[in-house]
């Protein structure tokens, strides 16, 4: 068993540094104080071939998940809050065209959305549909050509910024729990849609924004994947970003990471260096370990992803570690800052906030736990 990155994706993560350092490093503070990502972020990224696709002779081929993962890893150490917002392109928007987008669908929107043009989010969040997914009530009634969309979809990351979302809606209300929904390919631009963007406190400086739709008209063209299909489709969306989401929460655990024992390091507390006692050395001991161990686990399941095995039980064990090491780590580096730390500028805010939010994306804690206790189970018989 080998446990050393491939040469290709440590020479990868050392041009997405320099890539980092020439486009993120030195704008990001600004993005946060103007709350947005730029449009054109993504696209600087779809030119360099960051956005989860390489292009070459042989055509457009997703790069492995394990890849994947490393360079979100570092995305998040510099800022959770942009990584969330590249994460909804790549693992929620374009990975939905690519399980499940019609030949027709994908020569429209895929060439512009690994380009980083067209901007993609999923909206399936309502007030009464969180982690019960199936539980939706926006409804798509059955017209001559499409469909008419009306409801509300409550917390929707690149909502504001997007172009097209990936909408899960209720097409058939007498049909049974798991066959009721549909998903279908919006144009944020239509008639009928408002958007109102939310004042969030956690993965500044992505956006959540509530999508209301009135008497939205969706072509039948726009049927993304089968009808009656929706929960599946959106659970195994979800399933597949759960991977790369477990990477941007270990990243946000690691900038938290780096910046306490950096300051540990330097700062003197009663002419001593804050590292020097042994009750912070013992915890950056600790912190290390499990930041390692729930990196181990994020591998295995990258590994098992890129094998084509079934990486279910894997995924949810990494949401679940590298949340639980992130909220602890990240309170643990704002603790060392003191007073500093509640300072919106600080670098170490972001950290305690945004492991927070990471514990919510994708399934929260409780439902990693069902998920992990049903794989056990089974596996047990």
């Amino acid at each position: 068993m080998d446990f050393l990155l491939p040469d290709e994706i440590i020479e990868d993560r050392r041009r997405f540094t320099d890539f980092l350092n020439v486009h993120l490093v030195p704008n990001v503070g600004a993005w946060y104080g103007e709350g947005a990502v730029p449009r054109g972020f993504f696209q600087e990224m779809g030119k360099e071939g960051w956005l989860a696709y390489d292009r070459g002779a042989k055509g457009t081929v997703e790069q492995s998940v394990l890849k994947q993962s490393v360079l979100m890893e570092d995305l998040a150490k510099i800022s959770p809050g942009v990584a969330v917002a590249v994460l909804v392109q790549i693992s929620l928007g374009t990975k939905g065209l690519t399980l499940f987008g019609s030949e027709a669908q994908k020569e429209q929107y895929f060439p512009s959305a690994i380009r980083g043009e067209t901007l993609l989010c999923l909206g399936n969040t309502e007030p009464t549909a969180g982690s019960d997914v199936a539980n939706i009530s926006l409804q798509a009634e059955k017209v001559d050509g499409g469909w008419v969309l009306n409801g509300t979809k409550g917390y929707v990351t690149n909502g504001s910024l997007g172009d097209v979302a990936l909408i899960t809606a209720v097409s058939d209300p007498d049909a049974e729990r798991n066959r009721r929904m549909s998903m279908f390919l919006v144009d944020l631009a239509s008639d009928g849609i408002t958007r109102k963007k939310l004042n969030k406190q956690v993965w500044i400086p992505s956006d959540l924004t509530r999508l209301q739709l009135k008497d939205v008209f969706v072509p039948d063209a726009n049927l993304l994947g089968a009808c009656g299909r929706g929960l599946q489709q959106v659970l195994e969306i979800f399933t597949n970003s759960r991977v790369t989401i477990s990477a941007l929460t270990l990243g946000t655990a690691v900038g938290a990471f780096e910046l306490g024992v950096g300051h540990a390091a330097k700062r003197e507390v009663f002419g001593r260096k804050i590292a020097s006692y042994q009750a912070k050395s013992f915890e950056i001991a600790d912190f290390y370990s499990r930041i390692e161990a729930a990196r181990l686990v994020l591998y295995k399941a990258c590994w098992k992803k890129d094998r084509g095995d079934d990486f279910r039980l894997e995924s949810s064990m990494a949401k679940y570690l590298t949340v639980e090491i992130a909220r602890e780590v990240g309170l643990w580096a704002a603790d060392l800052f003191g007073a500093a730390s509640v300072v919106f500028e600080h670098p170490v805010h972001k950290f305690p906030m945004d492991a927070w939010a990471a514990s919510l994306g994708e399934g929260t804690q409780d439902i990693q736990k069902l998920v992990i206790f049903r794989e056990v189970m089974a596996r047990l018989g």
